[in-house]
């Protein structure tokens, strides 16, 4: 939004519709207590590590705020969005995606291949369909919304898919390289934090 708000002539969301996002995302989150936890998480204590954290933040962050300007460019240049029209279809995406994330990080393995709890499931898929309904129903001038034209909502939900696909591919390839960072972190401890040249585990630069 900071980054939207430089070169647009008006808000990217209103601030009702900011609140109305936040509290509808929100919704599924209070499932989150209910959910599954995969097994091979569970084999071992885990310890805080605010440097895996940080990790995990940026590389997230970073593919989210590609996907907000891909929507911008989307809205803007593709589909001549006037200000509503924009503010509406970036509140449908920014939820979407809000949703998907969810089910992408709560597991190490492929988001298909890990059933969350029913809760959780049917509160992610009714808070989605009422963020697509949301443009249409009476309530939507109230808060700014207007009607999306079919092409926009088809290419904001086509969006969302890339977006879940990307962060699936972001996923797999953070828990890789942290499985390797932790690999060479045993050995580093094992050779009394020094490992020899003449060990065949390589010295890599850190992500």
């Amino acid at each position: 939004m900071a980054v939207a708000s430089l070169f647009l002539p008006f808000l990217p969301l209103l601030a009702a519709q900011i609140l109305l996002n936040n509290f509808l995302s929100d919704i599924p989150s209070l499932a989150i207590a209910t959910d599954n936890v995969d097994r091979d998480q569970l084999r071992r204590p885990r310890r805080w590590d605010i440097s895996f954290v940080r990790r995990f933040m940026v590389g997230f962050g970073l593919v989210s705020s590609l996907f907000d300007l891909a929507t911008f460019a989307f809205l803007l240049l593709l589909a001549n969005a006037t200000a509503a029209t924009f503010q509406t279809g970036w509140f449908v995406e920014s939820l979407l995606t809000e949703l998907a994330i969810v089910l992408i990080v709560r597991t190490h393995k492929a988001f298909w291949m890990s059933r969350p709890s029913p809760l959780l499931a049917w509160l992610t898929l009714a808070v989605a369909l009422v963020a697509i309904a949301m443009p249409y129903v009476p309530v939507a001038a109230n808060f700014g919304f207007v009607p999306l034209p079919l092409p926009v909502l088809v290419g904001l939900i086509a969006i969302t898919g890339v977006y879940l696909l990307a962060s699936e591919m972001t996923k797999r390839w953070f828990f890789e390289h942290e499985n390797r960072h932790q690999h060479r972190s045993r050995a580093g401890r094992a050779f009394g934090g020094t490992i020899p040249h003449s060990t065949s585990i390589k010295s890599e630069p850190h992500g």
